[in-house]
């Protein structure tokens, strides 16, 4: 049996104190409301990830610029006031079970469902062409995460994290591959995340105190796309910035169903290795997530200094009692996500919430309910 020694002991983000190492980390599975409101699936979703004895819960990408930055219809909104109650009654209900209340909030630039996406460059995206921002309008953006990082506080949520990973806006300016910009955006690496260091430093002087995190991709897993040798010296400027702790992964939209990448991502915590070389880069809390579904792998990663907290997505999804399992000795009670199903995927890509097969039958009829 694992002793844990590293799993369940605490760990300080900023003035924020979190009772474990365990993190929920960010998932999208379509449950807010059409338009990106707060439904009471979400609610529900959200209280159960709460209960299930993590330090922190992290919600998936709320919009800062509806319609333009959303990946979806069904991308909540942290843009307008009008869904501040909502977003309000998400953050109460996770801190109400114990976890720390963090939402992710996001610009998906040339990843958007909109009609007229935007971003650092015009390059060709999955058969569309984004329009490339101007100076004004990287201002403008920059003004719009203000906004919105100054209503997640409003909210009452514990923190606030900027989403650049998964290939969306603030990544998007620090790839070669989608940075082409000739003016002072563009060109070096010290010009290319420029805009996403500006975005941080404008946040952090809007919300003072509150904390920043910032969800990072270490590597694009493109022959052209950003890796390790650049995005640890930005991960470097990061943390000089005053982040408040630096959640890794690796792979865009443009990666992740490569023959290669689709194999890849079926081992266990196959991203741990882009996170420990971070870790070796900064002095703030490194997350790393990634099919690290035993707690004999998680005990490992954190105690090895790989990593300082473990995100949980599709793991704790598919089984919200992981951690009581895992803690209690009884990990061969806990149900796996299974590594060949893209059930959730493929529904989540239709526009539909998902669900897990793996789930118990009274689960399934539980949530079908509350769906239908």
């Amino acid at each position: 049996m694992t002793i844990f020694t590293h799993l369940f002991s605490p760990l300080e983000i900023g003035e924020l104190q979190l009772k474990n190492r365990l993190t929920m980390a960010p998932l999208y599975l379509g449950y807010a409301g059409e338009g990106g409101t707060v439904s009471n699936l979400m609610l529900d979703y959200y209280r159960e990830m709460a209960q299930s004895g993590v330090a922190m819960v992290v919600v998936e990408n709320a919009t800062v610029d509806h319609p333009t930055g959303s990946g979806s219809n069904r991308t909540i909104r942290a843009d307008t006031d009008d869904n501040l109650k909502g977003l309000a009654q998400l953050a109460e209900t996770i801190k109400k079970e114990g976890a720390l209340a963090c939402l992710q909030i996001n610009h998906a630039g040339r990843f958007a469902g909109a009609e007229a996406p935007v971003a650092p460059s015009a390059v060709e995206t999955f058969g569309r062409i984004p329009k490339a921002l101007s100076q004004k309008e990287i201002r403008d953006v920059v003004d719009k995460f203000v906004d919105a990082a100054s209503r997640v506080k409003k909210a009452g949520f514990d923190l606030v994290e900027l989403h650049g990973g998964t290939g969306y806006l603030l990544a998007q300016f620090v790839s070669p591959r989608t940075n082409k910009r000739e003016d002072e955006y563009g060109g070096a690496l010290e010009n290319r995340q420029k805009f996403p260091l500006e975005v941080l430093a404008a946040v952090k002087d809007a919300v003072g105190d509150f904390p920043v995190g910032y969800r990072f991709l270490a590597d694009e897993w493109l022959p052209d796309g950003l890796k390790l040798e650049e995005s640890s010296q930005f991960a470097t400027a990061l943390a000089g910035a005053g982040v408040a702790y630096i959640s890794v992964m690796g792979g865009t939209y443009e990666s992740f169903f490569l023959p290669e990448i689709v194999e890849k991502s079926k081992k266990k915590g196959y991203m741990v290795d882009l996170a420990g070389a971070i870790k070796k880069e900064v002095n703030v809390p490194v997350i790393t997530a990634g099919r690290l579904d035993t707690g004999e792998l998680a005990e490992q990663v954190i105690g090895s200094g790989q990593a300082d907290l473990i995100g949980l997505a599709r793991v704790l999804w598919t089984d919200p009692e992981w951690p009581k399992k895992v803690k209690q000795g009884r990990e061969d009670e806990v149900l796996l996500c299974d590594p060949e199903c893209d059930t959730c995927m493929q529904l989540v890509m239709k526009g539909k919430p998902a669900f897990c097969v793996r789930w118990p039958h009274e689960k399934m009829r539980i949530w079908k309910e509350k769906f239908q």
